[in-house]
């Protein structure tokens, strides 16, 4: 898709109406196009919003961006970030624009989102067998030379299905052999011999191209610095092997890739340990939950805590509930429940409360439990709680927080709100 083209798409984005769609946004606000709502700069405390409302920091968001762009630089590392933790075009472009190689998807929906915004390097980290999804990416690639699109494949029956898929393809696609984790792991192919027997599967066809190996080191069962680094350098090994044996042809570069959100430590450095090869090598780095990081499951998880030097993400993610019943000097309930925050890895975080303009610290308040449309809070004696305040949750895990919200308020540190990030989910 031509740049202007997916300018264009952007700009879409901010003739959208506002209207009942959009939970949180001020009901005044109602018929408003989200760009005009944007330049009003309302402040999301004062300017009408409803809880609960998630928010993102404007600050935190550009920090994070900034920090991993600055890391793949550091470490000579290609970085294509999971896009399916946000599913926002907005923040694609700005990925991309922070030096992303591309973004990294999981099913076909998601690269239809990402091609409609113009996105034109696609690294899907799933082997893709749907036949009607594999010949719409086909008509991509033939209506579009600079599209680039890179696939798993993890077994010989999935690579006959999608040459039977493509058969008549003008360009082949390009597959990497994804490499198990290990027994018992999640997909992938689970030894070397049966890795080589699907690139001599793929090697059989027209339709396919292999462009290299690929993998997540996430699955390692029993994952420790030592059993992830082990299993890395049995990918590299695995990428040197296809090379000498002559399976990376017609290429200009050999695609070697991994890296989640809890090792990208690991894979730089062994990464930075990659042989010489026949091509240059395109090392490509996946993490997707820098992007807001969280106050819980990354928080922990992240490379970041063993390599301080090199810097740190900021959870840019906020819920703000009001307190809506206070039946005990025991407990209150909020406003927000499983409908509006991730609890799959951990409950949220009650961090802040704002009554009459003033923020403090959450003291003795603890969420306990959520219901669909509330967050069951557990209070101390010093917890200084009363029906109408405000309180700011922090959320863990970054993917199950973006897709229960279609549009958020990006704010910046005094509240004001200076843009509306859309997701497609």
């Amino acid at each position: 898709m031509p740049a202007d083209t997916a300018a264009e798409s952007l700009a879409r984005l901010a003739a959208e109406r506002v209207d009942h769609r959009f939970k949180g946004l001020p009901p005044d606000a109602d018929g408003l196009t989200v760009g005009a709502l944007a330049a009003q700069r309302r402040n999301l405390f004062t300017g009408g919003f409803a809880t609960p409302v998630l928010a993102l920091s404007a600050e935190r968001l550009e920090h994070n961006l900034r920090l991993m762009e600055t890391y793949a630089a550091r470490h000579g590392l290609a970085f294509a970030p999971h896009g399916k933790t946000s599913m926002a075009p907005q923040l694609f472009r700005r990925q991309i624009e922070h030096g992303a190689w591309g973004i990294t998807l999981a099913v076909p929906h998601q690269v239809r989102v990402a091609r409609a915004f113009g996105v034109r390097r696609v690294f899907l980290a799933n082997e893709l067998v749907d036949a009607a999804a594999l010949r719409w990416i086909s008509t991509e690639l033939d209506a579009d030379p600079d599209f680039r699109f890179v696939c798993y494949v993890d077994s010989v029956r999935g690579v006959e299905l999608m040459d039977a898929a493509l058969r008549g393809a003008a360009r082949p696609l390009d597959v990497v052999v994804e490499l198990a984790a290990g027994e018992g792991a999640r997909t992938g192919v689970r030894t070397e011999a049966e890795c080589a027997a699907v690139a001599d599967a793929v090697a059989a066809t027209r339709t396919l191209r292999l462009a290299g190996v690929a993998g997540y080191e996430g699955e390692v069962p029993q994952a420790d610095p030592e059993r992830v680094t082990a299993w890395l350098r049995r990918l590299v090994a695995l990428a040197a092997d296809f090379d000498q044996a002559g399976r990376f042809t017609g290429l200009d570069e050999i695609v070697v890739s991994a890296g989640g959100s809890a090792w990208f430590d690991a894979v730089a450095d062994v990464f930075a340990e990659i042989p010489e090869l026949s091509r240059p090598v395109l090392k490509l780095l996946r993490s997707g939950a820098y992007v807001s990081h969280d106050d819980g499951h990354y928080r922990k998880l992240t490379p970041f805590n063993r390599v301080p030097e090199e810097g740190a993400l900021e959870p840019a993610f906020r819920l703000w509930t009001q307190v809506v019943s206070r039946p005990s000097p025991e407990q209150a309930f909020v406003n927000a429940g499983k409908r509006d925050a991730a609890y799959d890895l951990d409950l949220p975080f009650a961090q802040v409360i704002r009554r009459d303009g003033a923020e403090r610290p959450a003291t003795g308040v603890t969420v306990t439990a959520l219901s669909d449309q509330h967050a069951w809070l557990s209070t101390t004696p010093e917890a200084d709680l009363e029906v109408g305040d405000w309180v700011g949750l922090g959320l863990s895990h970054p993917c199950t927080s973006f897709d229960k919200w279609q549009l958020i308020p990006v704010a910046e540190a005094d509240g004001t709100v200076v843009d509306y990030v859309r997701t497609f989910f």
